[in-house]
């Protein structure tokens, strides 16, 4: 399982008991040099990393970080994708963000995920950052930059694997994944998500997996306007701003 998230207790997680979590690993041996996971909501948790240290304190983090006005526009995507977001439009979704904050204009059976819905607070990268600094010695954190992938994947994954100690594969073929998508018939798809959701059923459920892959359409994301493009620049100046001065970078480009 990529992202069991089993940390961050401040969401409704997926994997909820520590044997649970450690199953996933059962079959890692002496000859396994390093084991992980990938749960994207780990560095956005306040929870997550002080507990994760608890459970093991020489634990390594990789972050990747991206323009957050991006972030912002792509994450309300795959909300809309997962069937947690019913505002269609993101400039809807983001104004309703004060209210979804006091746990209004979510579905009742959705409070357990409020926090995904505030879109500025989960892509203000910068503030996320420092926390974890403050947390984690710089030694122990690899943060690697989105549009550094996309410029040279190859160097980039050859950062990873000697961050974490494992030798060159040889890996050349770096393809792209998840890219913008919708489904064919949202009001078919949606409904059975959400009751995924509000049952608590976690897994792929096997066919249903098939069937989705199926009605999934990749569709270039619709693009922001100039005035929300705006209200975003200013809202994340700051967070960009701090972003640059902890990673030694200038991402003023990012705002330009």
């Amino acid at each position: 399982m990529k992202e069991p998230h089993f940390f961050n207790a401040d969401d409704l997680q997926t994997v909820r008991t520590l044997d649970r979590y450690e199953a996933l690993f059962y079959d890692a041996s002496e000859e396994h040099i390093a084991v992980g996971e990938a749960s994207v909501w780990y560095l956005s948790s306040a929870e997550a990393v002080p507990a994760i240290l608890r459970y093991q304190p020489e634990a390594k983090f990789i972050v990747m970080v991206r323009n957050p006005i991006e972030m912002a526009a792509a994450l309300h995507g795959e909300m809309l994708l997962s069937g947690l977001e019913y505002a269609r439009k993101f400039s809807m979704a983001w104004n309703f963000q004060d209210e979804r904050r006091q746990g209004q204009r979510i579905p009742a059976f959705l409070s357990g995920h409020r926090r995904k819905f505030l879109y500025g607070d989960v892509c203000s990268l910068g503030v996320q950052l420092e926390r974890l600094f403050k947390t984690v010695s710089s030694h122990r954190v690899l943060t690697v930059i989105l549009d550094d992938i996309l410029a040279d994947p190859r160097r980039e994954y050859l950062r990873v694997l000697e961050f974490i100690g494992v030798p060159n594969d040889g890996r050349l073929n770096f393809p792209r994944y998840n890219s913008a998508s919708t489904f064919r018939w949202p009001s078919l798809v949606y409904p059975i998500l959400h009751w995924k959701d509000r049952l608590g059923v976690n897994t792929g459920l096997g066919l249903w997996t098939s069937v989705e892959n199926l009605m999934r359409l990749e569709r270039p994301r619709e693009p922001l306007t100039p005035e929300m493009t705006s209200v975003l620049k200013e809202y994340f100046g700051k967070d960009v701003e701090l972003l640059g001065r902890l990673l030694g970078r200038n991402l003023r480009r990012w705002l330009d």
